[in-house]
């Protein structure tokens, strides 16, 4: 059975850094994009980032781009998300998806598989 984990957050200070990692397990990583998305209190869940199959292929949304890198490992079906910088409007819970395509997409509803989330809270 496939399943996504999520790990890494946290509490941290403004300016500070985490490192966020999804594993994937009963399932080979290796042909298929993922992607990092976030939900706030009260709003709707977004999209953050994204790497293709391969990991040739990146995206970042506007607000996280210079700050967060998104990076994958698929001998150990893992995608990590570092966040450098953290500010406040940054807190919410982080969700990696998993999306039967080879290339990124944006919307949620072509994700296919969804981890629990990990919770980052950026504050002093």
């Amino acid at each position: 059975q496939l399943q996504l984990v999520e790990s890494g957050g946290g509490l941290v200070q403004p300016g500070g850094s985490l490192r966020l990692s999804c594993v994937v397990s009963g399932f080979t990583v290796n042909y298929y994009a993922i992607g990092w998305f976030r939900q706030a209190p009260g709003k709707e869940r977004e999209g953050v980032s994204c790497i293709s199959s391969s990991g040739g292929i990146t995206k970042y949304e506007d607000s996280v781009k210079g700050r967060f890198t998104i990076s994958r490992d698929n001998a150990k079906n893992t995608v990590y998300l570092q966040m450098d910088s953290l500010k406040p409007e940054d807190t919410g819970v982080y969700y990696c998806g998993l999306t039967i395509q080879a290339m990124c997409v944006q919307s949620t509803y072509e994700y296919d598989y969804w981890g629990q989330g990990t919770q980052v809270t950026v504050s002093s």
